[in-house]
Formats: C-alpha cells, structure tokens, sequence
C-alpha cells in the first residue's frame, strides 16, 4: 500500500523543543517528512510549522495521527490542523487594486493545480467588478 500524504500546520507559543517533539511523532509513527517550513516570531515570542509528510497505513490512519498528535500538542498549548494532502478548502479571496494575484490564484484553481474552492471575492476597490448574471 502506497503511504498518504498529509499536511500538519501548528502554532503555538514559542518554546524549545517544538521541532523535535514533532520530528520524533512522525518517525515513531513510520513517516517521512517531505517539506517543512516554520517560523519563529521572536518579538511576539509565536512559532509556526507546517510540515507535509508521507505515513503509512490505511484509511484510519488519519484519525490515528489525529488522536494521537494530541499528547505532542497539549504541552505546547498547539493550536493545530492535520488534513490528507489535496484536502479542498473554501476559500474566500480578498483583493485590492491589482489583480495579478487574483488571476494567478484563479488561474490555478481552475487548472488543479491549487485544490481550493473559491466561494468569494471581495475587494476595496471597484476596479474589477463585474455583474452577476441573472439566475
């Protein structure tokens, strides 16, 4: 069986030992990180993580990590999110005046490429404003 992917995104007060805590989570439960970004907001003392990894398993495997990810977070005071990668997501896009990003975002979304569904977009400027059709 093929491992899954998953995408695990926390933050939490700024502490030694957060990376580690983590790292040793997914390698007691047989995963392989493939990306990790975090960042450390040392003036608000804030950390944040998101790590995408590969774990074995079926498809409880999800609830597994979930349930038990909860004792790594509880000393951390985490707040965190633990999905299946290509997970779709709601998402509302707010845009100011130019709209290079916005049709970047779009661009991407309509291709697959981004895995969000756009439910809005809302704007401070008029510029891009276009009519909604009749029903």
């Amino acid at each position: 069986m093929e491992p899954a992917e998953y995408i695990l995104t926390l933050d939490c007060p700024e502490s030694p030992g957060i990376v580690a805590a983590v790292s040793r989570f997914l390698l007691d439960h047989g995963s392989d990180i493939i990306d990790n970004h975090q960042f450390g907001d040392r003036r608000d003392g804030h950390f944040f993580m998101r790590v995408r990894f590969a774990a074995p398993g079926g498809e409880d495997t999800t609830e597994l990590l979930r349930r038990e990810f909860t004792a790594v977070a509880a000393p951390f005071a985490m707040r965190w999110h633990l999905e299946p990668v290509g997970t779709r997501r709601r998402v509302l896009i707010m845009v100011s005046r130019y709209d290079h990003c916005l049709n970047d975002l779009l661009f991407r979304t309509r291709s697959g490429d981004l895995p969000i569904d756009v439910v809005a977009v809302v704007s401070n400027h008029r510029d891009h404003k276009r009519p909604v059709p009749p029903p």
